[in-house]
């Protein structure tokens, strides 16, 4: 065979996969870590793609589906690829589901454990019953208003929430529709059993719809108690029917790995 017909059958294998690589599109389920925010793994996903070529474009289109706070870990369900990433809103109203561990005796300006702590009490064992605790969570089963807090991304007059709080501005903000369908205590913590030691923490998994903020329940719980409470551990385990369990870490996505995850992503 002539080199000409060489030379252009490799041309034709090269546009081949130069075609398939720039329509590749799915999406990830990532098991996010701490201290990382959701752009900090986009931005990852978006140079690993890159530097790997699988998609012909220098920027190529990676999102997410649905933020998770930088201190939280667990579910990030990421769109790699212009076709994915309009259609990631489809995961933002699905159910999610939250192991939260809530630590007792303080409250947090963030709601969380990365704020300034104040309200720093010991609660006794004897204060506050096990009935005590499922009492309070049953309470927050149902559809309820919840108000967003500062320390969030969410936007009010094209401001994100969080650069308003940082300058220390509170601003007045709706409360938004939410519902919880489930909270289970999962485990009750304490320096000891006796009566005389102090409740830590609690452990509990939340069911609950979009746009629910985990931190705002913590808080809520804490005042319905009367110890004041934030939120110390966040993991989202669900996102609808996509589990923790089947997530890859960031940092340990490969060529190989990213996709075969598109690959079945896309023939769903």
């Amino acid at each position: 065979m002539s080199l000409l017909y060489h030379v252009y059958r490799e041309l034709v294998i090269y546009r081949m996969e130069e075609i398939i690589q720039s329509n590749i599109s799915g999406f990830l389920l990532i098991d996010k870590p701490t201290d990382w925010t959701s752009h900090d793994v986009v931005a990852y996903i978006r140079g690993f793609v890159r530097r790997n070529k699988l998609i012909q474009k220098k920027r190529p289109k990676v999102g997410h589906a649905g933020t998770l706070d930088p201190f939280a870990t667990g579910l990030l369900i990421v769109g790699v690829g212009k076709k994915a990433t309009t259609q990631l809103d489809t995961f933002k109203g699905m159910t999610k589901e939250y192991i939260a561990t809530i630590r007792l005796g303080a409250t947090s300006d963030t709601y969380d454990k990365t704020g300034v702590l104040s309200e720093q009490r010991t609660i006794l064992n004897n204060q506050i019953s096990e009935k005590d605790v499922k009492a309070t969570l049953a309470s927050f089963i149902g559809k309820q208003s919840q108000l967003p807090p500062m320390y969030s991304a969410k936007k009010i007059y094209g401001k994100k929430l969080y650069t308003l709080a940082r300058k220390g501005i509170e601003i007045e903000r709706e409360p938004s529709e939410i519902e919880i369908y489930e909270i289970e205590l999962l485990n009750v913590i304490s320096s000891d059993r006796s009566e005389s030691r102090d409740l830590k923490a609690i452990e509990i998994r939340v069911t609950c719809s979009s746009g629910t903020y985990i931190r705002t329940l913590a808080h809520d719980i804490g005042q319905n108690l009367g110890t004041g409470a934030y939120c110390e551990e966040l993991r989202r385990t669900k996102i609808g029917k996509y589990r923790v369990e089947d997530a890859v870490e960031v940092e340990k996505v490969t060529v190989h790995h990213l996709q075969k995850l598109i690959v079945e992503s896309t023939n769903e």
